[in-house]
Parts: structure tokens; C-alpha cells; sequence
């Protein structure tokens, strides 16, 4: 019987990553005759028009693996689940077509994330122990699941800047929790990380050619954060003696999941409380992303950036699950607030030292400027 099962669930993976490999050709196609490619500016790392709307695959494929997972839905999760991928899909594509402002996507994001909230297998009744806290009350569980739904979705959108990033960190997060899932015998949301993994791997091809290039779009990436801001929240629902079955302490886990979601997680924040200081709206365009730090000042190639971004999540994220199976969370929280202070420091400094070349930069050609002229 276990055989059958990794056979059945090997044949999700390499179907999801066929299915895209053979969809995505047709979009590039599509969206290049009807002319529909995105243009370059003054914030792209790309200076030539892209096709877009990559982010139609995705949703294609995992509605179409939800009816394999058919078996393993005990409880209608996928009922709760598709309203929500179709109120994304739909807004993406508008967006991706015709800008949508911040308010308009986050009021459809909230939309999508009341038919999660609804059921009861997403409903968060326990914190397990982290900062004392056992059980808690459905009134404080949904506004912060809601919170943190959307904090997921749109720090997910946020990263999607660089060819490869989006992919490689998406494929990461999804391994994880995938795992985690198939520890926990939760089936179904084992299969759905196993087909975003596959549809993901699949993407990442095009995303980084040279010749067939494509990009997501909002399409995409809202549909995969929402995707694990959906696997997030169920993981945190499930009842404290289930999850006995994971390989670190209980009371751990919420630091687990923000070290596995660390690159969109710290990468907003940083974002948004600069945008902030500099008195601009937090959802305000501008070039301040580790991505483009990584690009812009060390003057890496958008497929190094993106491995040297993937492979620090991977050994983030495997350290964190070391030392949670070690420590209490209260020790854990202060490592993770000292590498978190370094990381701030490092980018501080990367950003510093740009400038200060920069203004030497300006000043030589004002100088040059004025002996020319005298």
C-alpha cells in the first residue's frame, strides 16, 4: 500500500511539471500575438518586453490536480479552496492587464481568504505552548489568521522581482511544508504542495531562458502565496497531539514556519519600514528589495542572486529546525532576533556603501563638469 502511494503521489509531481512544461509554450505564444508583454521601467531588471500571465498555468494545474486529491479530501478543504484560487486568478489577470491599486487587490485578497476561514479544519484554537499560550479564542484566531493570510500573499508578490526567485523560493517552501505534511499523514495538503513543487520546477525553466523567457505576473504569485498562506494556516489548525508527530518541539513551531517563509517575511519588512522612514506609502514602487540590493550593488546576475537567496532559506530554514528540537522557544526567539539584527546590518551596509560610491561618482563628474567649463 505504501507503494502505491509514493507511486501515486511521484505521478502528481511529474504530472504537475509535464502539465506546465506543455501549458506555458501556449501562453508565450498567446500572449505574444495578442501583444499583451510586459514593458520594461525605470524598476525592471529586464530591458526588454516580456510575455507575462505565466500565473494562468499554475491555476489551470492545481485545479486540475485538486481532482486527484479527491480521496484523501476527507473533510472538503478543496470546496473552501478553489473559491478563493478563482477570486486571485481573476484579479491577478486584471491586474497583470490593467493596474489594479494596492486597496483593490488586498479587498479581493480578504475575499478570498473568508471562504479559508470559514471551515473548520482552518480555524487556529491553539498556539501550543508558544509564549505560554495554549488555547485561544475564535474571535482572536480568525482576525489573525486573516492577518496573517494576507501578510503571506502579499509578501510573496513583493518578491516576485528577479527571473528565478519567486520559483526557487516558492519550491523551497513548498518541500518544507510538503514534508511536514507527509509526517503528519495529511495527505491532501501533501498533494497540493506536490503539485505547486512540480508546476513551479516546470516554470522556473522558462522564467530563467534566455529565448522562451516568461514571467508570472500578479497571476501568479498571488495564487501562490495564497497557496501557502492556505498550507500555513492549516498546519497551525492542526490539533496539538497530531502534531507530536513533528521532529522539533510544539512550542517551536510558529518560529519553524517564519523561518520557512523568512525571504518574503524579512525581505517586506525591511521594505516597508523603509518606504515608511523615507515618508512613502508602504506599497510605493521603488529599487530597495534584497533582490535588487543583491543585483544593483554587488553586481550579481539575476540567476546567482536567486540561488545565493535559495540556498541562504535552505540553511536558514535547516538550522531553525535544529536548534527547535533543542531549545525552547523563548532561547530560539533570541537567536533568531541576533541573526535577524545581522541581516539588517549586512544589507544596511551593502546600501551604505553604495551611496557613499555614488555621491563620490556624482561629486568626480561635477568636478570633470567644471573644469571643462573652465
Amino acid at each position: 500500500m505504501q507503494d502505491l502511494y509514493y507511486l501515486y503521489f511521484s505521478g502528481l509531481l511529474i504530472g504537475s511539471f509535464f502539465t506546465t512544461y506543455f501549458i506555458i509554450p501556449r501562453i508565450i505564444n498567446v500572449v505574444t500575438y495578442k501583444r499583451l508583454m510586459e514593458n520594461p521601467n525605470h524598476r525592471s531588471s529586464h530591458i526588454k518586453k516580456v510575455p507575462s500571465l505565466g500565473g494562468i498555468a499554475f491555476y489551470i494545474v492545481i485545479v486540475l490536480g485538486i481532482y486527484f486529491l479527491e480521496i484523501w479530501d476527507k473533510t472538503n478543504n478543496s470546496i473552501s479552496l478553489i473559491p478563493g484560487l478563482l477570486i486571485l486568478f481573476i484579479i491577478g489577470l486584471k491586474d497583470d492587464l490593467i493596474v489594479l491599486s494596492p486597496f483593490t487587490k488586498i479587498g479581493a485578497e480578504l475575499l478570498a481568504i473568508i471562504f479559508i476561514l470559514q471551515h473548520p479544519d482552518f480555524q487556529i484554537l491553539s498556539l501550543h505552548g508558544f509564549l505560554g499560550i495554549e488555547n485561544i479564542a475564535l474571535y482572536i484566531s480568525l482576525p489573525l489568521s486573516a492577518f496573517i493570510m494576507l501578510a503571506i500573499i502579499n509578501a510573496f508578490n513583493l518578491i516576485d522581482g528577479i527571473d528565478g526567485l519567486a520559483s526557487v523560493v516558492g519550491i523551497i517552501i513548498f518541500g518544507v511544508i510538503g514534508a511536514f505534511f507527509y509526517v503528519l499523514h495529511l495527505y491532501f495538503f501533501f498533494g497540493i504542495s506536490l503539485i505547486m513543487t512540480g508546476s513551479l520546477s516546470a516554470f522556473l525553466r522558462f522564467n530563467i531562458s534566455s529565448k522562451k523567457k516568461i514571467f508570472m505576473g500578479d497571476t501568479g504569485s498571488l495564487i501562490i502565496g495564497f497557496v501557502i498562506a492556505f498550507q500555513v494556516i492549516r498546519l497551525f489548525a492542526v490539533p496539538s497531539f497530531h502534531l507530536q508527530q513533528l521532529p522539533f518541539l510544539l512550542e517551536n513551531l510558529p518560529l519553524v514556519v517564519m523561518a520557512i517563509l523568512i525571504v518574503p517575511i524579512f525581505d517586506t519588512a525591511r521594505v516597508f519600514t523603509i518606504r515608511i522612514i523615507n515618508k512613502k506609502g508602504p506599497f510605493s514602487p521603488d529599487r530597495n528589495h534584497i533582490h535588487h540590493l543583491l543585483i544593483d550593488y554587488l553586481s550579481l546576475s539575476h540567476r546567482r542572486a536567486s540561488f545565493f537567496i535559495g540556498v541562504f532559506n535552505i540553511l536558514f530554514i535547516a538550522g531553525v529546525v535544529f536548534l527547535a528540537t533543542k531549545i525552547t522557544h523563548l532561547y530560539l526567539i533570541g537567536v533568531l532576533f541576533f541573526f535577524i539584527l545581522c541581516l539588517i546590518y549586512f544589507f544596511y551596509r551593502i546600501n551604505l556603501s553604495f551611496n557613499n560610491l555614488r555621491r563620490k561618482l556624482w561629486l568626480q563628474k561635477k568636478i570633470k563638469k567644471f573644469k571643462t567649463k573652465a
